[in-house]
């Protein structure tokens, strides 16, 4: 190799082609174990830094473990001048953590005694996604990714509009993906002739774009562009005579929202937005508000704690229960057990965190561990009160989704129940939408022994029907409805009634909510059969509940 060429030369040339190409220019000096590569592979890998020593150790931790050995093996052929290229197909590691797929080249470069002194080459991603898409016409995501990194984390003030077309696997599977083809070209198409200097079109994911505006323009700007390309899309499909009808989603980012965001997180945020216009009811806009987004990172949150709580044997979870008593003796009659959620110290409200176990589907394994332990708390009640009885309450996903009859009858027979120690809570509303299937849960129980109460009777969709569909044995009156019933007259009678209807017909009655004493003679005083409510305790603890009402045999 000639003398006029230095490694210093060679990082300069690096530094003049960068902007140029999207690959990774890089130049080795092996001599000094010096390593330099072009500085845009630090947004894309953890790379240290764009130049960096002993580099057959350095470039190992950033390489996927499964490809160091092949890595390390060619490397070294090529220091000690036993190879003069370099070609080679591995994995490093992207920012994010995952394995990228990269095709390293390289030449080697001898001094004039032909000992090998340099190594310059160049690396480009052989998994990324091609610049343009030949299905819309329009630019992917990685030009869009190219486009950001020129900002570089100076956004220009404008507007992200990403748009998703509902329900697009509905269309692709009715009418099949080479006419999805041409929906997504008509919808690109409608996008493309509503846009303005300054704005510009790229197919995202799937069936989802994303208008990028770099002129200014105004969330109420972005709000109207989306209207005018909806209206677009419906020109369409009226031109096509209603062949196949779809709407379209949008959700706007003000580029200020995300100043000095990644892209990555742009990304998400973009995502997050559109998700929430589509969860809102599909074919309408949403504009991204932090507080929303807050809230979607807590939701998130709280998920994977309750994903690792279940993993690691439901640590983090605690079964709270409540003392259901005889109106009449004031004994104990049973006791209805609540579940609890502590994240990071931090109680967890059930409202909040019982739709996510539903959503998730960990309400299925949740599910079983409250059946295990409510029936362990039964059992050992029934030691010192033979008669007593636990009440639980199911989720419609645990009933559509699993083997409940099987689940609650396994776990009867584990603890040594009788089965008439146990009472099945069923929310009312959710019992409006009955299926055979359910009833036949509920008439198989009910065959077996086990109580069915019906709660929150008196809310939402209160519907005598429903007493008769589930002929339970326990009618569960709402605090709601019992406030009323307390401060009103007609409300007052309406509740006589009730009781004395379900009285009628064989059935018990459990007033949910009493807090003081006299609520309590009134509403004894109208009927009840059992109280529940904070008048004789808040739900507590296992060990509170044995103490204060099992042990002592009190229930005041």
């Amino acid at each position: 190799m000639e003398k006029e060429y230095s490694f210093e030369m060679m990082k300069q040339a690096i530094k003049s082609f960068a902007m140029c190409m999207d690959d990774y220019l890089y130049a080795y000096d092996i001599k000094e174990d010096l390593y330099y590569i072009d500085k845009k592979a630090l947004q894309r890998f953890q790379i240290p830094a764009n130049e960096f020593h002993d580099v057959s150790r350095t470039m190992l931790q950033f390489t996927y473990e499964d490809d160091r050995e092949m890595l390390a093996d060619d490397l070294g052929k090529m220091t000690r001048g036993e190879k003069e290229y370099h070609n080679l197909q591995y994995r490093w590691i992207s920012r994010e953590g995952e394995p990228l797929w990269i095709n390293c080249r390289g030449r080697l470069l001898r001094n004039a005694d032909q000992t090998p002194q340099f190594m310059l080459g160049c690396i480009n991603e052989i998994g990324k996604q091609q610049k343009a898409d030949n299905v819309s016409g329009l630019l992917r995501e990685s030009a869009l990714q190219h486009e950001f990194a020129a900002f570089e984390g100076k956004y220009p003030e404008g507007f992200m509009l990403r748009i998703g077309i509902d329900d697009f696997k509905d269309i692709n599977e009715k009418f099949g993906t080479e006419y999805g083809d041409s929906v997504l070209r008509f919808v690109a198409g409608c996008i493309e002739e509503n846009l303005e200097p300054g704005q510009q079109a790229f197919r995202m994911i799937a069936d989802e774009f994303l208008v990028l505006d770099t002129k200014g323009g105004t969330a109420e700007q972005a709000h109207e562009l989306y209207h005018r390309i909806r209206a677009s899309v419906d020109r369409v499909i009226e031109a096509h005579r209603y062949e196949a009808v779809y709407t379209i989603s949008g959700g706007v980012v003000l580029n200020q929202d995300i100043a000095q965001a990644s892209y990555e997180k742009m990304n998400k945020i973009s995502q997050f937005a559109l998700s929430e216009a589509k969860l809102r009811g599909k074919n309408q806009g949403y504009i991204f508000k932090q507080e929303d987004y807050t809230k979607f990172l807590r939701k998130r949150r709280i998920l994977r704690a309750l994903r690792q709580s279940v993993e690691n044997d439901f640590t983090d979870f605690d079964l709270y229960f409540q003392p259901i008593v005889n109106a009449g003796t004031e004994k104990l009659f049973a006791a209805e057990s609540l579940l609890r959620f502590q994240l990071n110290g931090e109680m967890i409200s059930p409202a909040e965190f019982i739709p996510i176990l539903e959503e998730s589907g960990l309400i299925i394994p949740v599910g079983k561990w409250i059946l295990k332990t409510a029936f362990s708390m039964c059992q050992e009640c029934r030691k010192y009160c033979p008669e007593f009885k636990i009440s639980v309450n199911l989720s419609y996903i645990q009933i559509l989704k699993s083997p409940i009859f099987d689940d609650i009858m396994s776990s009867i027979v584990d603890e040594v129940l009788q089965p008439s120690s146990v009472i099945v809570e069923l929310t009312e509303s959710g019992y409006l939408e009955n299926s055979p299937s359910i009833q036949n849960v509920w008439i198989k129980l009910k065959n077996q022994g086990v109580n069915i109460a019906l709660d929150d009777f008196g809310t939402g969709y209160s519907n005598l029907q429903s007493i008769g569909e589930t002929m339970p044995q326990i009618i569960k009156i709402d605090r709601g409805f019992t406030v009323k019933a307390l401060t009103n007259e007609y409300e007052r009678q309406l509740m006589i009634h009730i009781i004395k209807m379900v009285h009628s017909i064989g059935l018990g009655i459990c007033v949910e909510g009493i807090e003081t004493e006299e609520e309590l003679e009134t509403i004894t005083s109208l009927g009840a059969d059992y109280i529940q409510g904070f008048y004789y305790s808040k739900p507590c603890t296992r060990e509170e509940f044995m103490e204060k009402f099992v042990l002592e045999g009190e229930t005041a």
